[in-house]
């Protein structure tokens, strides 16, 4: 009676059991804020080249940390026992993308000293590490998960996730890789570029690229989040 009841309680009656989760879904509001506000800059302003790079490259991780996220929502909504494992790679990823945009910018001399920014990633740090030991150590956060039933088939809303991550990473892949491919393949034939005619030729390529990608990586998301689930219950 006793193991039963204090099983019970991990299930999930502790607040903080959740707030993992709830962190995940903010820092996906987070990266979309960010896609939001700051898509127009490279096109309305005239920036550095060192400011340009890190609004790039925070545009990937944001769409990268969108849909990551959105996938572990669903291990968190079905209780994954997995969840704790792919959380804590997912926040230690994010930790050390805070620190390297901090100190980037910091070293940077076009970037400019803002403590409100500071504080704000000191925050998210800050929570960050909390997560962390919630999904880690709290023995009822770690109870929530483990003692999750498992019916050997992956929930239909992890595996629509795993789909739809499979679509865009596959797509951005297989059109990055469509686009050199047309690029080599026109400077190989040293094809005409009256008008654009190789730029075209190397965009229909990775448009080709980017349809069979976003196929292939929708089927292979869909069948892996199933396959390691049934792996884990036998």
């Amino acid at each position: 009676m006793t193991e039963q009841s204090t099983s019970n309680r991990g299930g999930g009656g502790a607040p903080l059991v959740y707030l993992p989760a709830a962190w995940v879904a903010v820092v996906i509001v987070l990266g979309v804020r960010s896609l939001l506000s700051t898509w127009p800059l490279p096109w309305e302003y005239d920036l550095p080249e060192s400011v340009l790079a890190l609004i790039y490259a925070g545009t990937v991780a944001a769409v990268v940390n969108i849909l990551w996220g959105l996938y572990l929502i669903g291990l968190a909504w079905s209780r994954s026992p997995s969840f704790p494992r792919h959380f804590t790679v997912w926040q230690v990823v994010n930790l050390v993308w805070l620190a390297a945009t901090e100190l980037y910018m910091q070293f940077v001399p076009e970037f400019v000293f803002s403590l409100e920014g500071l504080l704000i990633k000191m925050a998210e740090f800050g929570v960050g590490l909390v997560c962390l030991y919630l999904v880690r150590r709290d023995p009822a956060t770690v109870a929530h998960y483990a003692g999750a039933p498992s019916t050997g088939r992956t929930p239909a809303v992890t595996r629509a996730i795993a789909a739809v991550l499979g679509v865009a990473l596959g797509g951005a892949t297989g059109a990055v890789l469509g686009f050199l491919l047309g690029a080599g393949i026109a400077q190989v034939t040293e094809m005409s570029c009256f008008e654009g005619a190789c730029g075209y030729f190397a965009a229909a390529i990775g448009l080709l690229g980017l349809i069979a990608g976003a196929v292939a990586g929708g089927i292979f998301g869909f069948w892996w989040s199933g396959r390691r689930r049934a792996r884990a219950g036998a």
